[in-house]
């Protein structure tokens, strides 16, 4: 197996998804494999099939990057979310290396998904602070500044003024579909956010990602005024993916040295 090609994982409250990348290129080099999330998602039966997936795709490499989605701390999962809460303090890094015989390193999924469009996506070269804000069931967060990862932000987990509910249970996507918002009446709650994370984090460009990333023309028009610029994701699904390969092979890197 070359060097330059790792298997990215992403792990997800609905899926597992992986496939091999070209971490020079960031372009999926194999099929995207996708099975479901066992039910309980307890630690053994994730692992179980994460091993499923690493056989599918018959990877003979050394290292696997994962997004997880958790909060994780020196490979460790901190928080569980839409996930099964047994995974709290279990060291995911050395489950899944056990399991696949493998090195395995674990970052934030939403983190992974940032570092993806830092690297090949819509953030490359962009100078100053970044924010990725994955829009899908909750709201996902990545920061950069420059091109260094601050991780496990979880922006979607702000309380905005007068509000009794963290701002990802009303401004997500599935917010959106639930509640039948039009775009209009949709990024109206979202600029409450942007305004918001402007203040916190001055940022100079904020990228948005999830799958309503692909509709991004049909509600640019409905943002205020910022003096940061709002763009959206370039690398959709596969952001996950290639993110957590980067991440593991930045890893092996610092590891040399």
């Amino acid at each position: 197996m070359k060097k330059d090609i790792i298997l990215g994982l992403d792990i997800g409250g609905s899926g597992i998804k992986g496939a091999l990348v070209n971490v020079e290129t960031g372009k999926l080099v194999s099929e995207r494999i996708r099975f479901v999330t066992p039910s309980p998602a307890y630690p053994e039966n994730v692992a179980e099939t994460v091993q499923l997936l690493v056989s599918d795709l018959g990877y003979q490499g050394a290292t696997i990057g994962c997004g997880f989605p958790a909060i994780v701390r020196q490979g460790v999962a901190k928080s569980a979310s839409n996930i099964h809460d047994t995974w709290i303090d279990t060291d995911v890094e050395s489950l899944l290396s056990d399991m696949t015989g493998k090195q395995v390193f674990v970052l934030n999924d939403a983190d992974a998904a940032g570092v993806a469009e830092m690297h090949f996506g819509t953030m490359k070269n962009n100078k100053g602070i970044s924010i990725l804000l994955t829009l899908g069931t909750g709201i996902g967060s990545a920061l950069f500044v420059n091109d260094s990862l601050v991780p496990n932000t979880e922006l979607g987990h702000l309380y905005l003024k007068e509000s009794k509910r963290i701002v990802e249970k009303s401004t997500s996507n599935h917010a959106r579909k639930r509640d039948g918002l039009t775009y209009k009446e949709w990024v109206k709650k979202l600029n409450r956010l942007l305004s918001h994370l402007g203040h916190l984090f001055s940022p100079d460009m904020v990228v948005l990602g999830g799958g309503v990333s692909k509709k991004f023309e049909e509600y640019v028009d409905f943002f205020d005024e910022f003096d940061f610029d709002i763009k959206p994701a370039k690398l959709l699904n596969q952001a996950g993916i290639i993110g957590a390969a980067v991440y593991a092979k930045n890893c092996i890197d610092r590891q040399l040295f």
